[in-house]
């Protein structure tokens, strides 16, 4: 499917981003998620959602602008869930926060409520439906704790491969494309 809609033109990729990529189609210090595609034309491309240069998980790219813009626009209410290791122990007063939205320094408005799922005692499955700046840094950062790790695993209905190595892509399904 993603090959049939490679040769129509257009191009969904889905990347598993490693760290020291920076979500950017050009940087002057590091190295940019681009430089990770064999691709013709890459400067054509653009991401669908960025991720910080320490986080690793499912990057979205493609020469779609208008089906970009339904995943970082929002109006859309696109879902990303994001798999988050902490430096202490999590506790239920501090899921309770995340859950029910916070307000960040420097924020006029507080962040939508978040979904989390306790994995064990420093890691939980959080899903938001924003993407601030440095956004679950700053929240877990408010309960006084800190992000470890970070790796988005899903963005809409579209999940992270599995059998993708950090570093390698593959294009989308007619499908995952069609999800969002």
């Amino acid at each position: 499917d993603g090959e049939l809609l490679r040769s129509a033109g257009k191009r969904y990729i889905m990347l598993n981003k490693p760290k020291d990529y920076v979500s950017a189609t050009k940087d002057r210090l590091h190295l940019t998620v681009l430089d990770l595609l064999d691709e013709d034309n890459a400067e054509q491309l653009h991401i669908a959602g960025r991720l910080d240069i320490d986080t690793t998980g499912l990057v979205l790219i493609s020469d779609d602008g208008q089906w970009s813009h339904r995943i970082t626009s929002p109006n859309s209410d696109c879902k990303k869930t994001y798999l988050l290791e902490a430096a202490d122990p999590i506790n239920d007063a501090d899921i309770a926060r995340l859950e029910q939205g916070m307000e960040l320094e420097g924020e006029l408005m507080p962040t939508r409520p978040a979904q989390v799922q306790r994995v064990d005692e420093h890691t939980i499955s959080i899903t938001i439906s924003e993407g601030r700046y440095h956004q679950l840094k700053r929240m877990l950062g408010a309960t006084g704790n800190k992000v470890d790790e970070l790796q988005r695993l899903r963005i809409g209905a579209i999940e992270l491969d599995p059998s993708l190595a950090l570093g390698e892509y593959r294009f989308l399904t007619a499908a995952e494309i069609e999800s969002v």
